[in-house]
Formats: C-alpha cells, structure tokens, sequence
C-alpha cells in the first residue's frame, strides 16, 4: 500500500522533497509514525470581529484566538484504519502557549473512495469535512488548499456558504542547510479577510508503530462516515 497523500498526489508525489516523502509518507504499512516538534516564531489572528468566530471553533479543537510569538508545538501524523475501513491519517497539533495554557488543532485525513482524493475531517468529532487540493512546487515544497467545508452532524448534513467558512492554504518544506521542516498556514474568509495563521519550523523523529496501535488521544471522538 501506498501512503494517502501518495495515492491521492500519484506520480506528483515523488517531485516533492526526499524528507517531504518520507514525512507525508506515513502509513500503517510503511511501519512508522511522524512527530514533530518545533517553535511558531508566530500565531496571529485577524482583527477584532474575527474573535467570535475563532472562539467558537475552539470549542471543538478546529480555531482559537490566541497569538504570540516563538510558541513550542507538537504536530502528531499516526497512521491508522478507521470504524469504516479508511486508511487515516491524524494531523493533531498542540500549541504551549504562555501560562501552561494548551491549545489544539484537530483533524484527521482519510482516502476518500466518495471524492477521488483526500478528505480532511476537522475538528474533535468529524463533523466539518473539506476537500485538499495538493500541489508540489517547482522547489520540492508542498502546497495545500482547503475547498467547500461540509458539516455533519445527527441528521443535519449540509455545506456551508463560503461566508462563513475559511480557506485554509498550507506551505511545508524542508530547509537542507539548517536540517528543519518549514511551515507557514493561514485561514482566510471571503468577507471577514484573514482570520488566522502561523509560521514557523521543526524537526522531525518517526517512531515505529506497534501494530496498529494509535495513541488514544490522537484519535476523534467520534467518527463520521460522510465524506
């Protein structure tokens, strides 16, 4: 088996950095996990009115309203099977902000048989889904896009009109001199602008994988089969 982001990039996959590969090629075949860990020179958020709206996804892992600046995280890509059969992929990430204060961007990916891609489930409960549109440029570096976000929940399932969604659009790559991963993401809304970002770097380790054994606290509370 091929990795998720392999099958859904196909040949465009290998045009990507070596250590980009290797990163985005996690699976439960491949045998190992990517955890990365690292410093955001910055986290900032847009203007004022954009607060409640960022407060909001905080209740579910998806936004928050915090900002600063040289904050240590953890980003945490485990391979894994889901409830349905879909190879998954976690992307959890945890911020250590000033004040033992924690704050966490949840989100699983899975190899969409419904959409010929990836699907990116948002937030603690899977009950945002949105489409990745993935790119490699011209220097080896990923280019990632968030499309039409679509919310599921109980019976309720519907996509969101854009004005009260964001783009997300996501850059990683890998710095040869200095031997770190970049990054840099901001979220974006048709009305409102920008609404949150970040940007900084981190180096990698790939523990092997027991199994299938995926740390308990990585996974969603619950799983949706909608995609």
């Amino acid at each position: 088996m091929t990795s998720i982001f392999e099958s859904a990039m196909g040949s465009d996959f290998h045009r990507l950095h070596p250590m980009l590969q290797k990163r985005f090629g996690v699976d439960t075949t491949a045998g190992y996990a990517c955890v990365g860990r690292g410093i955001f020179s910055e986290v900032r958020r847009g203007a004022w009115w954009t607060v409640p709206f960022l407060q909001l996804g905080g209740h579910r892992n998806i936004l928050f309203p915090d900002q600063g600046k040289d904050i240590p995280f953890t980003i945490e890509n485990y391979p894994y099977i889901d409830g349905y059969g879909r190879p998954t992929v976690t992307f959890v990430r945890t911020l250590e902000l000033p004040g033992s204060k924690r704050r966490r961007f949840d989100a699983t990916m899975v190899q969409s048989t419904h959409h010929g891609g990836i699907v990116d489930y948002l937030g603690t409960h899977q009950h945002l889904a949105t489409d990745l549109a993935l790119e490699v440029l011209a220097d080896g570096s990923l280019h990632l896009q968030s499309g039409a976000q679509r919310f599921h929940e109980g019976f309720a399932a519907f996509e969101f009109p854009a004005i009260w969604t964001g783009t997300a659009e996501l850059y990683e790559n890998f710095d040869d001199a200095r031997g770190v991963f970049t990054i840099q993401m901001q979220v974006r809304n048709p009305i409102l602008g920008f609404l949150f970002g970040y940007r900084g770097e981190f180096t990698c380790t790939y523990p092997a994988l027991n199994g299938e054994a995926v740390p308990e606290h990585l996974k969603p509370l619950r799983e949706e089969s909608r995609e």
